[in-house]
């Protein structure tokens, strides 16, 4: 099987587009490090939605708790004001992260490959692939 364009295994000096300069590659590892910076955003993101989640059907167990200890009041309080509570106005954590997914996190990794395609030939990791080169020679 041959190695796509982009298989990094096969990046290195050797393969790297004949007329792009030092500077050209530093940006773009810049903007691939940043990329890879949003990523863990991103994660967190999805964390932020299963904890919060989690917590709100944890509070299921509060209520009867609550209720079998003979303090019926703060179940209701509980119930009528904290389960199923939007986290922003109108939105639950699924539609925040539905909303970055599809706006600027969609947004950020396409454009970081439409410039990696138009600069690199689509080739990821350059800097990196050099830094590889230099470190072991």
């Amino acid at each position: 099987m041959n190695p796509s364009p982009t298989d990094s295994a096969d990046i290195g000096p050797a393969t790297e587009p004949a007329d792009i300069d030092d500077t050209t590659v530093e940006a773009l590892g810049k903007l691939s490090e940043a990329l890879e910076t949003t990523e863990r955003a991103r994660g967190h993101l999805y964390s932020f939605h299963q904890l919060t989640g989690h917590a709100d059907l944890q509070l299921d167990q509060v209520v009867e708790l609550l209720r079998a200890s003979g303090h019926p009041e703060y179940a209701d309080i509980v119930v009528n004001e904290l389960v199923g509570r939007n986290v922003l106005p109108g939105r639950w954590t699924f539609q925040v992260v539905e909303e970055y997914e599809d706006g600027y996190y969609r947004f950020f990794a396409d454009l970081e490959k439409r410039i990696r395609d138009e600069l690199a030939g689509g080739r990821r990791h350059l800097h990196e692939a050099r830094m590889k080169e230099q470190r072991q020679t």
